[in-house]
């Protein structure tokens, strides 16, 4: 890896709706870094966007950002079926890089992308940024203290009614089995399952059913899921994205109790448990990524602190996603 500079300055692939709110801005307010150059393939909407969020470079060529000698690391926020192609751009470039999630489609791309990474010993993070948010440190906390005693299962159910798109049958990359296989599974169920790993470790079996029932688009629209932790813990889940009504809600048993939350929607977190109830609101931060792109910071201050979310943790991620979709 090359000597950065003292402010970290990074370059986005990419500058679609996910860099807008969610994460272009934490990359400009964390102290250390500063975003050099950006990149996107259509010339005004990159120039609109450099314009607007105060960036001095744009590009339409991948490339050229990847190469230019004033971008240190490279933050890719293209669609998932693109991740490969640039990330192995930006490993041979000897530059650390953030992708967003999921790291590909398929564990088979995941597994190439971490291998570059690794074998350059390059800094890889992917964008499964709830590891890094208080309101879920707040109920790792509640587990890592035995709150519900030992945890035996997880329940997680996510459902939605199809949305305007779908129904139209406008083209949709999140659904297009090409790109997203699983449809919104891959989007959503991939923050999911990632999570539970972080609360409860490595999963070491996992299977499933995953169906197309509306046929509006030709990824997958309904999945079911079991799975198995190392640490024991045995997990379901279910998503459905042509129910008539919106649920978001998963449950831990523990021997003591039950922790109750919402992955996507902002609700109180309920703890319950044979001394007490608690039932607690942790906002998330405006620019949802701020907490992982600040963990991101403290890692290359000090290499010594880990950051929850890397290459390693994501390819795993993508393991169990092939897995209960069939892949593997």
């Amino acid at each position: 890896m090359k000597e950065l500079s003292k402010d970290l300055r990074w370059g986005i692939i990419g500058c679609g709706n996910v860099t807008e709110i969610k994460s272009g801005p934490a990359y400009k307010i964390t102290n250390g870094f500063t975003i050099s150059a950006v990149m996107r393939r259509n010339a005004d909407k990159v120039k609109d966007y450099a314009k607007r969020h105060n960036v001095d470079t744009y590009y339409t060529d991948a490339d050229a950002l990847i190469n230019d000698d004033n971008v240190d690391a490279v933050y890719i926020a293209t669609p998932p079926d693109s991740h490969k192609y640039y990330a192995l751009k930006v490993a041979a470039a000897g530059k650390p890089c953030c992708i967003e999630k999921p790291l590909a489609p398929c564990y088979k791309d995941s597994l190439e992308i971490y291998k570059a990474f690794n074998e350059n010993n390059l800094p890889l993070f992917v964008a499964y940024y709830r590891r890094s948010l208080p309101r879920f440190l707040k109920i790792k906390s509640w587990i890592d203290q035995g709150y519900i005693g030992e945890v035996r299962h997880i329940t997680s159910h996510l459902s939605k009614p199809p949305s305007e798109i779908d129904m139209s049958k406008t083209y949709n990359w999140r659904t297009d089995e090409n790109i997203a296989p699983g449809g919104y599974f891959d989007d959503l169920a991939s923050h999911e399952l990632d999570l539970y790993t972080y609360f409860f470790g490595n999963i070491k079996e996992a299977n499933g059913i995953s169906v197309n029932q509306q046929n509006l688009y030709t990824a997958k629209d309904a999945v079911s899921a079991n799975w198995l932790h190392e640490s024991g813990v045995t997990g379901s889940g279910t998503w459905n994205f042509g129910c008539n009504e919106h649920i978001d809600k998963v449950t831990i048993y523990g021997s003591k109790g039950t922790i109750k939350f919402s992955v996507f929607h902002e609700k109180p977190i309920i703890l319950k448990c044979e001394s007490l109830k608690k039932e607690v609101f942790i906002e998330n931060p405006k620019h949802i990524q701020f907490t992982h792109v600040e963990n991101m910071m403290y890692y290359f201050q000090d290499p010594s602190k880990t950051h929850p979310s890397t290459g390693e943790t994501a390819l795993h991620t993508s393991w169990v996603m092939d897995k209960i979709l069939g892949e593997l």
